[in-house]
């Protein structure tokens, strides 16, 4: 049974202390896309460390429209300020091994994000999605709370000033 394969996408500006971390982490994904708009750091220079392919955003064009740039009909979206935790990166490779329905929309995946008191818990999003059956205008595709939730959780932790 062939294998279902994975690109990520983050759109990123001016990330260059959290876009490794977010990278290292992507190890399920089978292409690596990183848009960038318009960073005046070393948020390219990272992302090619990464082995990521990189993207020039261009003004107007709607960040989901750069999906079409992957390889694969699978889309996991990430923030640069995001990671995957290790039972989310267990469950994707488990994922990837059968083959999924063209006519699936997605899969959600929780999400813990990092505050001054810990970690708060948040409700899961649509993070992996099947372009070919929806577009999306910003970062992150639309919520759909009806769609299945993978296991394991995305883990947020917000840039310091």
């Amino acid at each position: 049974m062939p294998k279902t394969k994975i690109s990520a996408l983050i759109h990123a500006s001016n990330n260059e202390r959290s876009l490794g971390r977010a990278l290292d982490s992507l190890r399920p994904c089978d292409e690596v896309i990183v848009v960038d708009h318009g960073s005046r750091d070393e948020t390219v220079k990272v992302a090619r460390e990464h082995g990521a392919k990189v993207i020039t955003g261009v003004p107007g064009v709607d960040r989901g429209a750069y999906a079409q740039d992957a390889r694969n009909r699978w889309i996991l979206c990430l923030l640069p300020q995001e990671a995957l935790a290790e039972e989310l990166e267990a469950s994707l490779f488990e994922w990837s091994e059968d083959e999924h329905g063209s006519e699936q929309m997605g899969f959600n995946v929780a999400i813990r994000e990092q505050n001054g008191n810990g970690w708060n818990t948040l409700p899961a999003e649509m993070r992996l999605a099947n372009r070919k059956q929806i577009n999306w205008t910003g970062d992150l595709p639309p919520e759909n709370p009806k769609a299945p939730t993978l296991a394991g959780h995305i883990l947020r932790i917000p840039e310091g000033d």
